[in-house]
């Protein structure tokens, strides 16, 4: 069956139209109120891509209905921060040398290497009765031979094939298993799409039921290399087009970094040119633009699970699979780096356990956000879980000793609230205090007086770089 052919009842808007929705999504909630003993929450999780913190400027609504309504992690990170991996992480609650997807593409990554489907979040709430949905993007590689199976724990399920999934026009989905496509109508701008099948996700289920929706967008990723894009990458949707002014990226202190010689080798890139900059004001523009789309879909949703009266049991996280870099330290993009700039996501939860307008200092990670749905719906995977739950982590407030690892081909590290620690595997270390240079420009590494320091966060990421489970919630404390 082509479910895009089917017969669908009109999709209501959350709030009234334009900037005025703001102030209506945020005023009208009901009352917060912990769901009843026993039923565990409903979830929704937005995962945009290579999302910048910074960004989150450009999504008034998020902000209000979720960053204000619920506990931002300030200091929240991709322990790999690559997408797939990342990805990989958030579903299995592990580690990547646990989950062992390591790259994009195979033989180290990309949906190839995923050979834990059948041990994942979706399979565990849907075994424990929740019904579930994945609407956006799944793992890379997903899809690339064109056969359009549904990974296993998936009631619902929408995704891109192959690389249509860096396309924001002229792609191709698997619908629940049959093969959907879209063109280049305005229509078919793929966040809209998205956005009105997690819609009708909400809207087709029943009341008494617990839901799981997950919904990923490909903003503010750039498109598919060989889109023509008409130099815009990413593209806005077209009513957004022009919308924010051409400000450029933001300019923290590491930006276009004035001495990288305490660098790794490797990193020390040429300041960038004025034609560097020039293009890095048009790419942040787009990149922002293509974030409205999903503000007003964060609203929406919000909106739906009002009207169903719903909001108050629903557990709803925001966040990105990985950061990006944006002329910090003379670098643009830079997958898998540790840097906050790329390894650094937004990450705001909304609902039961949460408390409204908190702000949690802890290094946390994606590693921790599978503990955290398994806590609060309690469940028992059957899988180890190297994170911890949320829920726990925020309880205990300010906690410079939890360390959380940093991982990749190239090097291993620590993030604490405090510090950044980094091995990198030609033997070149990095240590910044991020009380003192939050912009990580001074590498301490060197000095006689951070010995100590760098020996004993060393002795940390020894424990962290291979643990399993316990190991790592243990060794995360730097005592």
């Amino acid at each position: 069956m082509n479910l895009r052919s089917a017969p669908r009842r009109a999709l209501a808007v959350g709030c009234a139209a334009g900037l005025t929705l703001l102030g209506a999504c945020s005023s009208e909630d009901e009352p917060e109120r912990p769901p009843a003993v026993g039923e565990g929450p409903n979830i929704v999780v937005v995962m945009t891509d290579d999302q910048d913190v910074a960004s989150v400027r450009a999504m008034p609504r998020t902000r209000a209905l979720l960053a204000d309504r619920g506990t931002t992690f300030r200091n929240a990170v991709a322990s790999l921060p690559l997408c797939c991996p990342s990805r990989a992480t958030f579903l299995t609650g592990q580690y990547a040398h646990n989950h062992r997807v390591f790259s994009n593409k195979p033989p180290d990554g990309g949906y190839q290497a995923f050979d834990g489907r059948r041990r994942t979040l979706g399979v565990w709430l849907e075994a424990a009765g929740y019904r579930t949905g994945w609407i956006g993007k799944y793992l890379n590689g997903y899809g690339l031979n064109g056969v359009a199976t549904v990974p296993p724990g998936w009631g619902r399920w929408f995704s891109p094939l192959g690389f249509d999934s860096l396309r924001m026009y002229d792609y191709t989905v698997s619908a629940d298993g049959e093969i959907e496509e879209f063109g280049d109508a305005p229509a078919d701008y793929q966040t809209d799409v998205f956005a009105r099948e997690a819609l009708r996700f909400l809207r087709d289920g029943e009341e008494e039921q617990p839901f799981f929706l997950m919904l990923a967008p490909l903003a503010p990723h750039d498109e598919d290399d060989t889109v023509d894009t008409g130099a815009r990458d990413p593209r806005p949707a077209p009513r957004h087009r022009g919308a924010l002014q051409a400000t450029g990226p933001p300019r923290p202190a590491s930006f276009n970094e004035t001495d990288v010689s305490d660098k790794p080798r490797k990193l020390r890139e040429p300041a960038l040119t004025a034609t560097d900059l020039r293009d890095l004001r048009r790419l942040d523009r787009s990149r922002r633009e293509s974030l409205l789309a999903v503000d007003e879909a964060v609203s929406r949703i919000v909106g739906a699970l009002r009207r169903q009266g719903r909001l108050a049991e629903t557990l709803i996280v925001f966040t990105s699979d990985n950061g990006y870099l944006l002329g910090e330290h003379r670098l643009v993009g830079g997958k898998s780096l540790p840097y906050r700039g790329i390894a650094g996501v937004p990450l705001f939860i909304r609902g039961p356990g949460f408390d409204r307008g908190a702000t949690v200092p802890t290094a946390v990670s994606n590693v921790d956000l599978a503990a955290t749905l398994v806590d609060v719906a309690g469940l028992d995977p059957d899988r180890e879980l190297d994170g911890a739950s949320l829920r726990e982590v925020g309880a205990r407030g300010a906690d410079d000793g939890r360390a959380v690892l940093l991982e990749s081909s190239a090097y291993a590290g620590i993030r604490t609230r405090r510090f950044l620690y980094v091995e990198h595997s030609g033997g070149e270390v990095e240590l910044y205090d991020l009380r003192r240079d939050p912009f990580e420009l001074e590498n301490l590494a060197g000095d006689a007086g951070s010995r100590a320091r760098a020996k004993r966060l060393s002795e940390t990421l020894s424990r962290l770089r291979d643990c399993v489970g316990d190991e790592c919630r243990s060794g995360a404390s730097m005592g």
